[in-house]
């Protein structure tokens, strides 16, 4: 026995001064190194009872894997990374909870970045995560710096755009047309009788998916022998805040609507306040409609009538899509997850 009560032939025991590693979790398991490996990446058959006495041994170590060194060893390791324009708006966690869960029950795990809306990050971002070799990239939308276009197609790693279809992916897109969005909406605000409508938008320059809502918004009125009578667009960001203004000054410039289309649901929440401040009855006085359908907009007094996309959805579908294969396909593949219209009681 050495001076700590262990046994100096148990090699299965690390000392109190050494990391615990892959050959001490075999050892202590009784299987070999390449078992434990399995076990960890989850690959190939391995005995229930097996995989037990190995995740045991793991827990009495307090082993943890190597993923770097891992991902030397083979062409790729279980990271998946995800690269988000922000998780300060709802939209993209919920997302997030949709990749989380289509990885549950299997070895891969997210390694998250947050670009802000700048290209420029993503683009680093993307750099970094491919020198851990992921099994795939989720980024958001299709627009990259060239630079990172070139990365991302050149690694052949699976990769998907998300959010967006109105466009050529390079390997996987999931999500709706934004385009035919906005047509529903202005096909919807028709319907209910309106012929009035203006238009509340944020700034495009980081959002090009608010543009082809609002593009389609345009190419749906225009179907019926309409167009938007006014407009107004902040350079902001979206918030309720900038709905509220923007409502406010497009109304301020006498713009003689019945109904407003807000970019997203973070607006038109912002435009409804205007409305109950200023004592402007919603819908008789002026109509309503978002996009998203957000929880917020359904807590109103008045539920947001609005466009449902369905994020969760996005994430899950696809993480599973990306797991079906860890081959980039020949021919790229779109998924559309669609979208819905929320009736509620704003239009």
């Amino acid at each position: 026995m050495d001076g700590e009560g262990r046994s100096i032939a148990d090699d299965s025991v690390p000392s109190a001064a050494e990391t615990p590693t892959l050959a001490h979790v075999a050892r202590l398991a009784k299987v070999s190194e390449n078992t434990v490996s399995r076990v960890i990446r989850n690959k190939g058959p391995i005995a229930p009872e097996t995989r037990l006495r190995v995740n045991a041994a793991i827990d009495a170590l307090g082993y943890v894997p190597n993923r770097a060194a891992g991902s030397l060893a083979s062409s790729s390791s279980p990271i998946i990374g995800v690269i988000l324009p922000s998780l300060s708006n709802i939209v993209f966690p919920e997302v997030l909870r949709g990749i989380n869960a289509g990885l549950i029950g299997t070895s891969y795990r997210p390694m998250i970045g947050v670009t802000d809306y700048s290209l420029e990050t993503e683009q680093d971002i993307i750099s970094s995560l491919l020198a851990w070799h992921p099994a795939a990239i989720i980024t958001t939308g299709f627009e990259h710096t060239t630079a990172a276009r070139r990365m991302l197609e050149g690694s052949r790693v699976r990769i998907a755009e998300l959010m967006d279809i109105d466009d050529r992916p390079i390997d996987l897109a999931v999500g709706l047309s934004h385009r035919e969005a906005g047509r529903a909406m202005a096909r919807h605000l028709v319907q209910r009788g309106y012929s009035r409508i203006g238009y509340v938008g944020h700034d495009w320059t980081a959002d090009r998916r608010a543009r082809l809502r609002y593009e389609g918004l345009c190419e749906g009125l225009s179907e019926t022998g309409l167009s938007l009578v006014a407009e107004y667009r902040t350079e902001a960001p979206s918030s309720t805040l900038e709905g509220r203004r923007a409502l406010a000054s497009l109304l301020a410039d006498g713009a003689a609507i019945d109904a407003a289309a807000f970019s997203n649901d973070d607006m038109a929440v912002g435009g409804f306040m205007h409305c109950m401040a200023a004592g402007m009855p919603v819908p008789d006085g002026l109509a309503l409609m978002g996009f998203n359908g957000l929880e917020i907009g359904q807590v109103l007094p008045k539920p947001l009538t609005t466009v449902l996309s369905n994020r969760f959805a996005i994430g899950k579908t696809a993480i599973e899509a990306l797991l079906e294969t860890p081959q980039r396909p020949q021919e790229a593949r779109i998924i559309d997850t669609g979208f819905s219209i929320i009736e509620g009681a704003t239009a």
